[in-house]
């Protein structure tokens, strides 16, 4: 039933968009009255395009301030400028910073998984558009935007990198460079998920490598890193491991969702 309804929302979003692009001259009103605007989440009808509805809106956990400096976990009181949580001083990554839009609960988790599972495109630019405003400080200090990306075979099954289409709507929120291939996955991982963290860390150790060719885009400069979710890290951390050795002077990651252990 719920792929269904995410047909059916596809189906009527791209409709929508090829009726504004015909219906300029006649004013998008038609077009309203014909295919109301729908939440990015479910199929409840909003006022505007982009948005969530009221009760998706109240269930959406945004992440805020006051959070780790390092890692962006929230805490449910201020620490104080800078403070840093205790996974951050046991274990600090190797990026520098690490923001998210919100907790990946069941909101954000339909949001991720219409993108990257169902082909719901038109939420990359929403999605985007979000993690821009979430990480403003770290676009604005990055010199170009990089996805985490997929290996060639599971491209070649997906049709398309999740990553690459958030990383492309940030860059473009920022005027900032877009590197899709500076960062290579030079070696077949299985999936993350139902792996546990030192499983993960295994799988995806050595799986990524600067470009030779493109290796110049990323030298000396400060990259931002762009994937979905971050769940325990290691993905991100073997990406920004990676950059490093290419040549980048630092590394921030921005992700639209984190699980944030011990949250309700």
């Amino acid at each position: 039933m719920e792929e269904a309804e995410a047909g059916t929302r596809v189906s009527r979003s791209a409709w929508r968009a090829r009726l504004r692009k015909g219906a300029l001259a006649l004013g998008t009103g038609l077009v309203d009255l014909a295919l109301p605007p729908q939440c990015l989440a479910c199929d409840r009808h909003v006022a505007v395009d982009g948005g969530l509805c009221a009760v998706c809106w109240g269930e959406l956990r945004p992440i805020e301030r006051p959070y780790c400096q390092r890692l962006g976990i929230p805490f449910s009181y201020d620490l104080g400028p800078g403070a840093l949580s205790a996974e951050a001083i046991a274990d600090p990554p190797p990026f520098e910073r690490c923001r998210s839009v919100a907790h990946f609960d069941a909101v954000a988790r339909r949001l991720v998984h219409g993108l990257k599972y169902r082909d719901h495109m038109e939420l990359a630019r929403w999605m985007g558009a979000w993690m821009a405003r979430a990480g403003a400080e770290l676009v604005a200090e990055a010199d170009v935007v990089v996805p985490v990306p997929l290996h060639r075979m599971r491209l070649w099954s997906r049709r398309f990198n999740q990553s690459a289409a958030l990383a492309e709507a940030i860059a473009r929120a920022g005027s900032k460079r877009f590197a899709p291939t500076a960062l290579r996955r030079i070696r077949a991982t299985t999936q993350q998920v139902g792996l546990s963290a030192r499983e993960r860390d295994a799988n995806v150790r050595g799986a990524f490598r600067v470009a030779a060719d493109e290796a110049m885009k990323i030298a000396g400069r400060r990259v931002l890193l762009v994937d979905d979710v971050y769940t325990t890290g290691a993905t991100v951390k073997a990406a920004t491991r990676a950059l490093i050795r290419g040549g980048a002077a630092a590394v921030d990651v921005l992700t639209f969702a984190r699980v944030v252990r011990g949250a309700d």
